[in-house]
C-alpha cells in the first residue's frame, strides 16, 4: 500500500515540474519577443534607407503587435507572488441599503462571470443568497483559470455605484456599496492549522442558484470556525461530503487572507500610516448619474463605456492596478 509521504513527495514532484515549465514557457517568450526585436530594428533600418511605403506599412503593423505581447508578458512577470497561479474564490457582499444594494450586487455577480468568460475561466457558484425583492444578499464563487487570483486580487475592496434608482418612484439618485472579497483558493499541500474542536459544523437545505435539489436532502454545509469568527457554507453540490469539502477549501482561504490582513496591519503600524483594511477601502466608482464614468481610486484609471466594464471589460483597471505594485 502506498504511504502518505509517497503522495506528499508526488504532489511536491509535480509542482517542481509545474513550477518549471512555466519558467521554461517565460524564457521561450522572452526569447522569441527578442528575435522580433531585432528583426524590427532592421526592417526599420530598411525604412530608413529605402523609404518604402509599404515596407513601413508593415514596420507600424508589427511594432503594434509587438507592443501589445510585451504588455501581456510584464503582466505575466508581475503575476509572481506565492498564490496567483491560483484559482481564486471570490465573495460579494452587498451593504446598507437593501433592495438598492442587493441589485448592485447582482450586476457586480454579472461583470465579474462575463469577465472570467471572456479569460477562459471556470466559474462555480459555490453559496447564493438571494435579495429579498431582487438582486443577492450575498454570492460565493470559485473562479478557476490559470492566474486567477493574481488578477482578482486587484478586485479586492469595496465597489460604489452612482445612479437614478429603478427601485425610487421619485426617481431619485442613490448610491450604494458592495464589498467584494477576493481569496486564493489553497491547494492541499498548503498546510492551514484547523483543530477540529474549533469548527462547528451545520447542515441545512440548499437554496437558490444551484440548489434545484433543495427539498430533498440537506446537503448545504455551514462551517464556523470558533476563534475568528469566520464562517463559510457552500450548496453547490448535491453531495453533503462534496460540500463539505469545499468549504473547507474556503476556511483555508479565509484563515490565509485573515493572516495577510493581520500582517498588513502590523506593516502599517509600524510606518505610522492610519489606513481602513476592509469595507472601508473603496476602490472603486461606477458612476451612472448625472454623467457615466468608472474610475478607480487607487490608480486614477478612467474609462467613459461604462457598459463595457458592466461586461466584463475590466482588464484595463486589473493590469493598472498591478503595475503600480511596483511602481
Amino acid at each position: 500500500m502506498l504511504q502518505p509521504d509517497f503522495w506528499n513527495d508526488q504532489q511536491a514532484a509535480q509542482t517542481v515540474i509545474s513550477e518549471a515549465n512555466g519558467l521554461k514557457d517565460q524564457v521561450n517568450e522572452f526569447n522569441e519577443l527578442n528575435d522580433s526585436f531585432e528583426n524590427l530594428e532592421l526592417t526599420y533600418e530598411l525604412v530608413k534607407e529605402e523609404n518604402d511605403e509599404e515596407l513601413r506599412a508593415e514596420l507600424e503593423t508589427e511594432l503594434l503587435l509587438l507592443t501589445g505581447r510585451l504588455n501581456q508578458f510584464e503582466l505575466q512577470l508581475l503575476l509572481s507572488e506565492e498564490y496567483d497561479k491560483n484559482n481564486a474564490i471570490l465573495e460579494l457582499h452587498p451593504g446598507a441599503g437593501g433592495t438598492e444594494s442587493q441589485d448592485w450586487g447582482s450586476m457586480l455577480l454579472r461583470m465579474y462571470t462575463r469577465w472570467a468568460e471572456k479569460k477562459g475561466f471556470k466559474v462555480e457558484t459555490l453559496d447564493y443568497l438571494p435579495g429579498d425583492e431582487a438582486g443577492i444578499k450575498s454570492v460565493t464563487l470559485a473562479i478557476k483559470g490559470h492566474n486567477a487570483y493574481g488578477y482578482l486580487k486587484a478586485e479586492k475592496g469595496v465597489h460604489r455605484l452612482v445612479r437614478i434608482s429603478p427601485f425610487d418612484s421619485s426617481g431619485r439618485r442613490h448610491t450604494s456599496f458592495v464589498s467584494c472579497e477576493v481569496m486564493p483558493e489553497l491547494n492541499d499541500d498548503i498546510q492551514i492549522d484547523i483543530r477540529t474542536e474549533d469548527l462547528k459544523i451545520d447542515t441545512y437545505r440548499a437554496t437558490g442558484a444551484g440548489g434545484q435539489h433543495i427539498n430533498t436532502t440537506d446537503s448545504a454545509i455551514r462551517i464556523t470556525h470558533l476563534p475568528t469568527g469566520v464562517v463559510v457554507t457552500c450548496q453547490a453540490e448535491r453531495s453533503q461530503i462534496k460540500n463539505r469539502e469545499a468549504a473547507m477549501k474556503m476556511l483555508k482561504a479565509k484563515l490565509y487572507q485573515l493572516e495577510i490582513e493581520r500582517q498588513e496591519q502590523e506593516l502599517l503600524e509600524i510606518r505610522g500610516e492610519q489606513k481602513e483594511i476592509g469595507w472601508g477601502s473603496q476602490i472603486r466608482s461606477y458612476v451612472f448619474h448625472p454623467y457615466s464614468m468608472v474610475k478607480d481610486h487607487r490608480t486614477n484609471t478612467e474609462s467613459g463605456n461604462v457598459q463595457g466594464v458592466m461586461d466584463g471589460d475590466l482588464d484595463q483597471f486589473i493590469n493598472a492596478y498591478l503595475r503600480s505594485r511596483i511602481s
